[in-house]
């Protein structure tokens, strides 16, 4: 079984609700069963379940923003370097 979305008119407001089915069709006939044959507005779209993220141990946290501040300061030298070539070559242009 899948778990499709798809907005229906409950009293008049759209809702998004979701539903457990075998295919999209199959998930709008259950609709339609649950709410009124007029009442499905979008159709049924398939939802991926995404995994959950563990949360970091205290450890493993400074490891990845020691890492974190690594990558922001090499991508730092490496602006700060372009930024001095171009001077370099502003003053190079200005000489000739």
């Amino acid at each position: 079984m899948n778990k499709y979305q798809a907005g229906v008119r409950v009293k008049g407001q759209l809702v998004k609700t979701a539903v457990f089915a075998d295919s999209p069709i199959h998930a709008r006939l259950i609709l339609q069963y649950q709410f009124g044959m007029n009442s499905v507005l979008t159709y049924p779209a398939l939802i991926s379940e995404v995994a959950t993220i563990k949360p970091l141990s205290p450890e493993q946290a400074r490891l990845k923003s020691m890492k974190d501040r690594v990558k922001q300061d090499q991508a730092a030298v490496k602006a700060e370097r372009a930024r001095q070539k171009i001077r370099a070559g502003q003053a190079e242009l200005a000489r000739s």
